[in-house]
């Protein structure tokens, strides 16, 4: 593996026992960093990862989350906010308050919350870089999905505004935007919209041919985390394969 300059970095990656999560938190270990990683049950994750169980949707569990870091890893270097997700409805319309704020929560106001717990000390030592997973299908409209969709647009949104407060400190911030991608939550997701409606299972065709992998989105967010990404802050990268062009 190239060197990225994460050897001996302190990584936090929400979310990180399956998909998307646990493949960053592999390549984060595999790239020398160390890393604490949550979910909101106990979950087996990538070998030599710490884990913390807590639920970032609430207050407590980010600072849960905050004081696991500082207690395991001393402090912190790399964040990525991966915890997310919604599931669909027939209608935006028809989407609950509830769900409409488990969605803010978890797809937003979790990495506001640790952002704001864990940024002050990158900015401290004037070093960091923190990834939001963001979603690809913040271009087209998906109404089943409008909670979801609606977060994630806030979540970019307010990691350009975090990125520009940050900059003097030289602490960056950007966002990762996954489109399909081959994990269990993914197949789930798909599965429960296309029960709403026959046509809500098609999809267009990718352009480059093949759903993403796990590894295919940990690379982007492997990149962005490293030192070769020093130059990048307050953009979003689509990987997608294409197919919500930009």
């Amino acid at each position: 593996m190239p060197d990225y300059g994460i050897a001996g970095k302190r990584a936090v990656v929400t979310g990180g026992s399956r998909g998307i999560g646990a493949a960053i938190v592999a390549r984060l270990l595999a790239a020398g960093a160390t890393v604490l990683t949550t979910a909101r049950t106990a979950s087996p994750v990538p070998a030599g990862a710490s884990f913390v169980e807590a639920d970032v949707r609430t207050p407590a569990g980010a600072q849960i989350v905050a004081s696991a870091a500082q207690e395991i890893l001393g402090g912190v270097d790399l964040l990525v906010h991966n915890a997310g997700g919604a599931r669909p409805h027939p209608s935006g319309l028809a989407i609950p308050d509830d769900e409409w704020q488990d969605a803010l929560s978890v797809n937003l106001l979790a990495a506001v919350r640790l952002d704001a717990l864990l940024a002050p000390g990158m900015a401290d030592r004037r070093s960091g870089a923190i990834v939001h997973i963001s979603t690809a299908a913040v271009r087209p409209p998906f109404p089943p999905f409008l909670h979801y969709v609606a977060a994630k647009t806030a979540l970019e949104a307010y990691s350009r505004g975090l990125a520009a407060e940050l900059a003097p400190s030289g602490v960056r911030v950007n966002t990762v935007s996954p489109g399909r991608t081959a994990t269990p939550g993914g197949l789930a997701t798909r599965e429960q919209w296309a029960s709403l409606s026959p046509s809500a299972a098609d999809f267009p065709e990718v352009p480059l041919g093949r759903e993403g992998e796990p590894d295919d989105i940990a690379d982007a967010v492997l990149f962005l985390l490293s030192d070769q990404a020093s130059w990048l802050t307050g953009s979003g990268l689509a990987v997608d394969g294409g197919e919500y062009p930009r």
